[in-house]
C-alpha cells in the first residue's frame, strides 16, 4: 500500500512531542462513548420502575440513541474533516456530559427519549474524530498500529467497566448515577484536550451539504427502524414504509456524492477492497455478536440470579481477551497476514458462540468465562486490524469521514443484530407455557415474568419462573447459533475480500 506522506513528513511526526499524552485524551472519549452504551441495560429494569414507560417507550429509550449514532456518524465525521476534528471532539465531549445530567434527572418517559436522542447527537461527534485524530497524529505506521490497539483496547475496558462500575452504583444510587459517572470522565478530556491535542481538517473541505445530511440521517433511521419493527412485530405496513424510505434516500444520498465536486463521503472509497472488506467484516461481526451480548447480562442476572455488580464482573473475561490482543493485533497482521489474523480471529468468535450453545441455568463459570476471553480475543485482533486498514487506506485528509463509515457499520451491524438475533430469543420466548393464572405481561420479556412472579403464591411463582427461564435460555441457544453462523460467514468473507491485504510498513 502507498503512503500518502511523504517520508519526511512522517518523521517529523514521529518525533512530534506529546503524541501518546494526546493520545491518552482521545481514549477518554471511546471511554465516554463505550461505558455509556453498556450502563443502560443494567439501568432498565430500575427506569422502568421509577417512569413507567409503555412497552414502545422502552424499546425507543433503549434504541433511539443507536438510531441517531448510526444516523449523523458519516455527517459528523465529514463535518470534523471541515471545521476541525479537535473542535468538533471537546464541543461534541462537553455536550455529552451536559446531555448525561439531563439522562439522569429525567422525570418522564418522554424526556428520557428525548434526552437519550440528543445524547446520541452528541455521540456520533466522538467515534470518528478520535480515530481520525489518530490517523493524523501518528504518521509511523507501526506506531498507528499501537495506537490504534490502545484505542480499541479502551473501547474494549469501557464495554467491561460499565457494567461493573453500574452494578455497583446501582447497588447503592439511584439509576440516574450511572449517566453521572460520565461528567468526570469528560471534565479531564476537555481540559487537558484543549492544551494537549493538535487541530488538523481537510485544507480544501468544501461546503457541508445540509441535503447529504439529510439524506444520511432519514436513510439510516429508516432502514435501521424498519429491521427492529419487522423483526419485533413482524411484517407492516410501518416497516415496510419505513424500508422503502430509508432505501430510496440512501439511494439518493449516494447518487448525490456521486455528483457532488466535493462530497460529504466519497463513494470511491468502497472501489478499495481492503476498505470495503474491513468494513463488511465490521458489520457482520457485530451483527452475529450483539444480539448475544444483549441478552447476556439478563442471562446472568434474571436466570442464574446473579446481583448487578457480579454480572458485570462475569462479563470482565471478554474485554480482557479483547485489550490483549489490541495490543499486539498489529504485530500479528505484520508477522502473519491481515487476512489470517481478521479471519482467525471471527473464526475463533464463531467457534465461541457455538458453545454458548451449551449454557443452561446451572452452568458453571469456567465454560461462561472461557468462552467469553476467546470471544474477546478474537473480536480484539479483528477490529483493531481492521480499523487499521480503513485508516491507512485513505488519505489523512478524508479520515474523518472513513472512520466515520467503520463506525456507522459497528452502529448498524448493533441494530441489525439486536433486532435479528433479538427476535429469535423474543419470539421463542414468548411462546413458553406457563401455570394457570400466568399474566399476559410476564410472555413480553423475562424481566416482566420476574416481577409477576412477585406476586403470585411461591409454588405458582417457581412454577412460572421455572418455564419462562427454560424458554428464554432455549431462545438464547438459538440466538448464539445463528451469531456463530454469522461470524463464521464473516470469517469466509474476511478470508477472500481481504486477500493480498497489508499493514503499511516502516516509512523509509
Amino acid at each position: 500500500m502507498t503512503s500518502t506522506l511523504r517520508p519526511a513528513d512522517a518523521t517529523e511526526a514521529v518525533k512530534r512531542p506529546g503524541r501518546w499524552l494526546a493520545l491518552s485524551v482521545l481514549v477518554l472519549a471511546v471511554l465516554l462513548v463505550a461505558v455509556d452504551a453498556t450502563v443502560l441495560g443494567l439501568a432498565t429494569p430500575y427506569i422502568s420502575e421509577d417512569l413507567h414507560p409503555s412497552g414502545t417507550q422502552l424499546l425507543w429509550i433503549g434504541d433511539v440513541y443507536s438510531f441517531v449514532i448510526a444516523g449523523l456518524l458519516v455527517s459528523m465525521g465529514s463535518l470534523g474533516d471541515r471545521i476541525g476534528r479537535k473542535r468538533i471532539l471537546l464541543v461534541g465531549a462537553t455536550a455529552f456530559g451536559a446531555l448525561s445530567v439531563l439522562n439522569a434527572y429525567a422525570t418522564s418517559s418522554e424526556l428520557m427519549i428525548l434526552a437519550r436522542a440528543l445524547l446520541g447527537v452528541a455521540g456520533a461527534t466522538l467515534m470518528p474524530a478520535t480515530l481520525a485524530l489518530i490517523r493524523n497524529i501518528f504518521h509511523d505506521p507501526r506506531e498507528r498500529s499501537l495506537a490504534v490497539g490502545i484505542w480499541g483496547a479502551t473501547a474494549s475496558a469501557g464495554m467491561a467497566v460499565g457494567p461493573i462500575a453500574g452494578g455497583f452504583l446501582l447497588e447503592h444510587f439511584w439509576w440516574g448515577s450511572v449517566f453521572l459517572i460520565n461528567l468526570p470522565v469528560m471534565a479531564v478530556l476537555v481540559l487537558v484536550g484543549i492544551r494537549t491535542l493538535p487541530e488538523s481538517r481537510n485544507p480544501r473541505p468544501g461546503p457541508w451539504d445540509l441535503t447529504s445530511v439529510l439524506l444520511s440521517l432519514v436513510g439510516m433511521i429508516g432502514l435501521v427502524y424498519a429491521v427492529k419493527e419487522a423483526a419485533a412485530h413482524g411484517f407492516s405496513w410501518p416497516a415496510l414504509g419505513a424500508a422503502l424510505l430509508g432505501a430510496a434516500a440512501l439511494y439518493g444520498f449516494v447518487r448525490r456524492q456521486l455528483t457532488m465536486p466535493v462530497p460529504l463521503l466519497d463513494m470511491r472509497l468502497f472501489r478499495r477492497r481492503g476498505f470495503s472488506g474491513a468494513v463488511l467484516a465490521d458489520l457482520l461481526t457485530v451483527l452475529g455478536m450483539s444480539g448475544l451480548v444483549f441478552f447476556l447480562s439478563q442471562f446472568l442476572q434474571l436466570v442464574q440470579d446473579r446481583h448487578p455488580f457480579e454480572a458485570g464482573l462475569a462479563e470482565l473475561p471478554a474485554a480482557v481477551g479483547a485489550v490483549t490482543a489490541g495490543l499486539v493485533a498489529g504485530r500479528a497482521a505484520r508477522r502473519f497476514s491481515v487476512r489470517a489474523v481478521v479471519a482467525g480471529g471471527l473464526a475463533a468468535v464463531g467457534v465461541a458462540l457455538a458453545v454458548l450453545t451449551t449454557l443452561d441455568r446451572s452452568a458453571g463459570y469456567p465454560l461462561l468465562g472461557a468462552a467469553l476471553l476467546v470471544v474477546g480475543v478474537g473480536a480484539g485482533f479483528s477490529f483493531t486490524v481492521t480499523a487499521d486498514v480503513i485508516l491507512s487506506s485513505v488519505p489523512k485528509d478524508q479520515a474523518g469521514a472513513a472512520s466515520a463509515v467503520s463506525e456507522t457499520a459497528y452502529e448498524l451491524g448493533a441494530a441489525l443484530g439486536i433486532a435479528l438475533l433479538g427476535s429469535i430469543v423474543t419470539g421463542v420466548y414468548r411462546d413458553f407455557t406457563g401455570p394457570a393464572g400466568t399474566p399476559a405481561g410476564a410472555h413480553e420479556s423475562l424481566g416482566a415474568a420476574v416481577q409477576a412472579a412477585a406476586h403470585l403464591p411461591p409454588q405458582q411463582a417457581g412454577a412460572l419462573l421455572d418455564a419462562a427461564r427454560a424458554s428464554f435460555v432455549h431462545g438464547l441457544h438459538l440466538a448464539s447459533a445463528a451469531g456463530a453462523a454469522v461470524l463464521l460467514a464473516a470469517s469466509a468473507v474476511a478470508w477472500f475480500l481481504l486477500k493480498g491485504q497489508k499493514l503499511e510498513s516502516d516509512p523509509s
